[in-house]
């Protein structure tokens, strides 16, 4: 039984932390990087006179021009010395990290670069965001904490740790904020990969259950949780529905953010994830290859999760209720059946019904549920859900770029700009009415399987759940697995999205233009 089985211990981010010395003088520190700036003739950066005086021999230079170097960011020169230098005996190697334009993203990837090539070390002292503090120490430090990230269940443990300890050198305690901040936004996108990256046997609904109540103690969040009970007497169909096969039953989760200052007057975001901790496909079964990524179909509940975590240390200045709808979707004699009738949120009369047409369009189902409890109870002013929900959208996106279907412009265009800022694009795709006659069952109020074009489909058959709010709606199946490492990317489980959110509501006015 998944209860009987323990997940063993995982590696930790790297610490990151702030010292207003030069990298060589941090005391164990085996490695340093300085930043390399590509031009007509290289550059280096901050650190590289200091460590000049400390060792006259080193030519840095001469190795950057003996080795071809261009400065491109995440390009890495390495230059051995056995002895230290002068202050610091106890450091072994020194890396030239490329800047390139020195843009968020070449600072990102200048991150990545530095986190693999220092695995299974104690200490990296850095200059690297010295160089632009203002726009440099949030896609660093997620980057080296990114590119550090694995998961690992083997009998003789990991492969490889991530550096213990990331110095951020030559930047006193004036960017003590923006540390904080930064190390929130990578941490919450190392959960929500960590989360989407335990296996099934141990990931069900009420585990995820309590991942939430820990991520609300720890952050001062109120939280409440539905068992399988409770979703029945308040009319949850969707999500009894799809969790009826599995001997491990639904759970709803709600988490509770309010900023220091809230008034009646702060306004609501509700953010909802689909949180399908295995998806089998239902009696509509998938083909195997296609189930052995279904571990991370409650990506959206992940990021939802992660998100909700982090809100605080971002500053976010308006209210947020996270709702996770988690079922496993699995085969039994009990599983919803093709044909079969659901009746959603609240569960009376005036409850929208779906045609089970297709039990592998499931993820709609249990998001309906929720975006219904939102509208009604939350009563927000802004609703965003988040999901791996089609694989339609891998097939026009590719797995570098996540979908995005909102019903307002400028909601669209903030996310949008989040997204890329952050290093997770998403590209918006048309919310067509073109389509909506596919929704249409002859018995229920919408077929939950309305056929192509299937991304667009299923946006349509959400947006009858929005209350005609502003919404939109993120379908991440696209970006939900990373095929191989890439740039802050590790191959398997993305947890894509969590950044993009905190970007946007850790920004002043996340909502202006919008509410």
């Amino acid at each position: 039984m998944a209860d009987a089985i323990t997940l063993p211990p995982q590696v930790s981010p790297p610490a990151v932390t702030l010292d207003e010395r030069v990298p060589h003088a941090v005391a164990g520190a085996e490695v340093i990087a300085l930043p390399v700036l590509p031009g007509e003739s290289l550059m280096l950066g901050p650190g590289a006179a200091a460590l000049a005086d400390a060792a006259s021999d080193l030519d840095l230079l001469g190795i950057l021009e003996a080795e071809h170097a261009s400065g491109k960011a995440g390009e890495v020169v390495s230059y051995v010395v056995p002895g230290g230098v002068r202050g610091n005996k106890a450091l072994r190697r020194i890396l030239l990290v490329g800047v390139g334009a020195q843009r968020p993203v070449d600072f990102r990837r200048a991150g990545v670069a530095v986190a693999r090539a220092t695995r299974d070390l104690s200490t990296v002292a850095t200059t690297i965001p010295a160089l632009d503090p203002d726009v440099a120490v949030e896609p660093f430090v997620v980057g080296v904490t990114l590119a550090s990230f694995s998961f690992d269940w083997r009998a003789s443990g990991p492969v490889h740790r991530p550096v213990g300890s990331v110095v951020l050198a030559e930047l006193g305690s004036a960017y003590d904020g923006s540390l904080s901040r930064s190390v929130a936004v990578a941490t919450a996108g190392w959960r929500s990969r960590f989360l989407a990256t335990v296996p099934s046997n141990i990931k069900n609904p009420a585990w995820l259950a309590e991942q939430a109540l820990t991520i609300a103690d720890a952050s001062g969040l109120k939280v409440k949780v539905w068992d399988e009970q409770q979703l029945a007497k308040e009319g949850f169909g969707g999500l009894l529905g799809v969790g009826s096969g599995s001997p491990t039953p639904p759970r709803l989760i709600r988490l509770d953010y309010a900023p220091p200052k809230a008034s009646r007057k702060t306004p609501t975001v509700a953010l909802v994830g689909k949180g399908i901790t295995f998806d089998t496909g239902g009696l509509n079964l998938k083909p195997g290859d296609s189930m052995t990524t279904m571990k991370r179909d409650m990506t959206g509940g992940a990021i939802v999760l992660s998100t909700m975590a982090a809100l605080a240390a971002v500053g976010c200045p308006v209210r947020v209720v996270g709702l996770v709808a988690a079922a496993e979707n699995a085969v039994s004699g009990s599983s919803m059946r093709p044909g079969d009738v659901l009746r959603h949120f609240p569960g009376d009369k005036t409850a929208r019904t779906s045609e089970v047409t297709n039990t592998d369009a499931e993820g709609r189902l249990v998001l309906a549920d929720a975006m219904a409890y939102a509208v009604a109870q939350v009563k927000p002013d802004v609703i965003v859900d988040v999901a791996t929900l089609t694989g339609a959208i891998k097939v026009a996106l590719g797995q570098q770029v996540g979908g995005l279907f909102a019903n307002h412009d400028v909601l669209a265009a903030i996310l949008e700009g989040a997204a890329e800022a952050t290093g997770e694009p998403l590209w918006r795709m048309p919310l067509s009415s073109t389509y909506e006659d596919k929704l249409a069952s002859p018995i229920a109020d919408a077929d939950n399987s309305a056929g192509t074009p299937q991304a667009i489909t299923a946006a349509l058959f959400l947006q009858h759940f929005a209350g005609g709010l502003p919404w939109a709606h993120l379908d991440l199946a696209s970006v939900g697995d990373t095929p191989e490492d890439r740039d802050e990317w590790t191959k398997g489980p993305s947890g894509w999205g969590a950044r993009t959110l905190l970007t946007w509501l850790g920004s002043p006015e996340p909502l202006a233009g919008v509410v």
